[in-house]
C-alpha cells in the first residue's frame, strides 16, 4: 500500500482548508467611527481598545452635524487582520455608534494632519530652519529672536520627515493634531 503525498494545507485531495487562516503581520489602519454626541461615547470607544489591549497611533474628535448631534472619531491603530476585523465588530456593537469605516480598505482616502513645532537656534540653524521650512511649506506663526514656531499640514509622512530634519536645527517642541481623513471620490 503506498502512502499518501499531501502537502499541509493543500485543498485538492481534502474537503477542508488546512491553512491557517491567521496572519501575524502588523497593518496599520485608519477607522472612521460616526456616534451620537453625547457625554461618555468617547470614554466607551476608547475603553474598547484599552480593555484589550489594542494601541491607539491617532485619535481625533469632532462634532460634524449639529443638528443631528454627532460627532466622528478618526482612529489610526494597528494590529493583525484579525485583530482589525474585531475591532471593527466591537465598535460596531457600542449603542451610540452608527456608522464603523475601515478608510484603508474601503478604497483611496485622503489623510491629513497639523502638526506645530517651536525650534530653538541661532546663526545658520536658524536660516536653515527658515529655508527647510519654505521647501516643506510650514508657515511661521510665532518668532521671537531665538526661536520660531512653525505650522505644517500634510500626510503624517511629510510631519514626520519635517520635524528629522528639525532635530539637528534645534527642535525643542512639537504638538501634533492627529489624523483627519475623508474617502476619496464618491
Amino acid at each position: 500500500m503506498s502512502a499518501l503525498h499531501i502537502k499541509k494545507g493543500a485543498t485538492k485531495h481534502s474537503a477542508y482548508n488546512l491553512r491557517p487562516t491567521f496572519s501575524d503581520v502588523q497593518e496599520k489602519h485608519t477607522l472612521a467611527v460616526l456616534v451620537e454626541n453625547e457625554p461618555g461615547v468617547l470614554a466607551r470607544v476608547i475603553g474598547l481598545f484599552s480593555g484589550r489591549g489594542y494601541n491607539i497611533e491617532s485619535l481625533t474628535v469632532a462634532e460634524v452635524d449639529h443638528t443631528g448631534h454627532r460627532s466622528r472619531i478618526t482612529i489610526v491603530t494597528t494590529g493583525t487582520p484579525q485583530v482589525i476585523e474585531q475591532i471593527k465588530a466591537q465598535l460596531g456593537r457600542i449603542v451610540p455608534v452608527h456608522e464603523v469605516h475601515d478608510l484603508t480598505v474601503e478604497g483611496a482616502s485622503v489623510e491629513r494632519e497639523l502638526a506645530m513645532l517651536k525650534v530653538v537656534s541661532d546663526g545658520e540653524k536658524r536660516v536653515e530652519a527658515l529655508r527647510l521650512a519654505d521647501i516643506f511649506r510650514a508657515n511661521v506663526v510665532d518668532s521671537t529672536l531665538n526661536s520660531f514656531v512653525f505650522e505644517i499640514t500634510g500626510a503624517p509622512d511629510k510631519i514626520d520627515a519635517f520635524a528629522d530634519l528639525m532635530r539637528p536645527l534645534g527642535l525643542a517642541e512639537i504638538a501634533r493634531t492627529g489624523v483627519a481623513a475623508l474617502s476619496r471620490g464618491f
